[in-house]
């Protein structure tokens, strides 16, 4: 499972189970077969330029399921943001296809 975070001045052990559906809850992950696999190759650069780790991630037909553990300088919905934000973008970027399913241009639910 997961370590405790150690620092100068504290440790902690916080986890956040953030469930993400896509936009409309239509069924993209399991349709297109590259979107999981693009969402886990972004999750590991996040956690190389943020301070969080994520332990599982777990895709579903139109939902993602991810267990982040973080330190408390950031916030959950900061967590939420940067990951929502940036997998979004280059799921764009990489899959084309994907924005014609979606039609409103966003990938997450709000």
């Amino acid at each position: 499972m997961s370590e405790h975070i150690k620092r100068s001045h504290n440790t902690s052990l916080l986890l956040y189970h953030l469930v993400c559906p896509a936009k409309y809850r239509q069924i993209v992950f399991k349709q297109i077969k590259s979107v999981e696999e693009i969402i886990k190759e972004i999750c590991l650069d996040i956690e190389k330029r943020y301070d969080v780790h994520f332990v599982e991630i777990g895709a579903d037909s139109d939902h993602v399921h991810f267990l982040i553990q973080s330190v408390p300088t950031y916030s959950p919905t900061k967590i939420t943001q940067t990951v929502k934000s940036i997998t979004a973008r280059v799921i764009f970027q990489h899959v084309p296809e994907v924005k014609k399913l979606l039609w409103g241009g966003e990938f997450w639910t709000d």
